[in-house]
């Protein structure tokens, strides 16, 4: 899947993904930030900056080009949004390490600074976000005041994007359907049960843990109880070592993962009539989260990345997400506006039960216990 691949020797080194970010972008080289009629694209921090959205799609298209990072196609309908945006303006995007976690896309970051195929964009869970800000451009897009409040930071340094919640995705044609998380420790699924990721590097499996937690007596103030659970599944020999992908649901190597709704439910839309794939989001453990976009505050192409940023915002962009089964941040806004995908909205799993959202405290929190201990639990 995505933001879920975890590399031994320190993420497989730094002239690994230089050379795989490279094989997705032009040559490297050092360039100073672009501007269009004396504005520094770098430092805009919104279209009107520019002189509005016709002078920004113009200093873009002068660019020409952006580079993505661990998009895959199938994740959250961003191979269709790739396809809308070059077609919509012209820019070519550059696609790297599509099963990139999201510390990986900081590590890229770092690894690439100052060179034209570093990442422009960033599409990272909370927890890796929160602690790379400094990392981050402030840019407002158009439709900023549609945004919640609690799901943009003030300044526009960071702003939620997508959401789902947390599922169990199984095949049932070789497992019966779990109720609950504690099911999932039955003898009927030994061997079985996959994580999507490494907690301390992605955010599904992050979230994971979290659900867990809360199927398992602990909150959102304590995950132990989810740490607690995962040592018990492996210990029990139902726990599965695999990141589990498309290709791993397809061939029965992971019958039983545990990912977002979106993409277990848009796997089970992939494979019908091949395998009987369900998705169940467990009553008491209900866990709500959203991914967030922020620009690199030292994109190559910093006025391609504003501009995409505003269409991932625009009601094209967001209705686009929602068509691959994710939960936009303006669904609210839109419904009122009649905007919305009707019936990609409708077709949404449902949720019983009122979901936890972590706030930006307990996802520290949460993040640190991870590091202290996920690594004794499991390894």
């Amino acid at each position: 899947m995505r933001k879920a691949q975890f590399r031994a020797g320190a993420l497989a080194a730094a002239a690994a993904m230089s050379l795989a970010l490279g094989a997705c972008s032009p040559p490297s080289s050092t360039s100073a930030p672009s501007s269009s009629g004396g504005v520094n694209a770098a430092t805009a921090t919104s279209a009107a900056a520019f002189g509005g959205m016709d002078a920004l799609v113009a200093a873009a298209k002068k660019e020409g080009q952006l580079n993505v990072i661990a998009l895959p196609p199938d994740w959250a309908n961003y191979g269709a949004i790739i396809k809308a945006f070059q077609a919509k303006y012209g820019i070519k995007v550059n696609s790297a390490q599509p099963d990139a976690s999201s510390q990986d896309e900081i590590n890229a970051a770092n690894q690439l600074k100052g060179q034209s195929n570093a990442p422009d964009v960033f599409d990272v869970g909370a927890s890796v976000a929160m602690a790379n800000t400094a990392m981050f451009a402030p840019y407002k897009v158009s439709t900023w005041d549609t945004i919640p409040d609690a799901l943009k930071d003030a300044q526009g340094t960071w702003v939620n994007d997508y959401g789902g919640y947390m599922s169990i995705g199984f095949d049932a044609s070789k497992v019966p359907a779990p109720t609950t998380v504690a099911d999932l420790l039955k003898p009927a699924y030994r061997g079985m049960v996959a994580l999507n990721g490494d907690p301390t590097q992605a955010g599904a499996a992050f979230n994971g843990v979290v659900m867990a937690a809360l199927g398992n007596g602990g909150s959102a103030d304590d995950i132990s109880k989810g740490v607690d659970f995962f040592k018990q599944l492996k210990a029990a020999g139902n726990f599965l070592p695999v990141d589990p992908t498309p290709a791993t649901i397809a061939s029965g190597q992971t019958p039983v993962v545990i990912d977002w709704d979106y993409l277990n439910v848009a796997q089970g839309v992939k494979l019908q009539g091949k395998i009987n794939w369900k998705t169940v989001v467990p009553e008491n453990a209900v866990v709500g989260s959203y991914y967030i976009q922020a620009i690199s505050k030292d994109a190559p192409h910093p006025a391609a990345a504003r501009l995409w940023e505003e269409f991932l915002y625009s009601d094209a962009g967001q209705n686009l997400w929602l068509q691959g089964g994710a939960r936009p941040v303006r669904a609210d806004a839109m419904v009122k506006a009649g905007t919305i995908d009707q019936t990609a909205y409708a077709a949404l799993p449902k949720v019983v039960g009122t979901p936890v959202f972590l706030s930006q405290a307990q996802t520290k929190a949460a993040s640190a216990y991870l590091a202290s201990n996920w690594a004794k639990a499991i390894g």
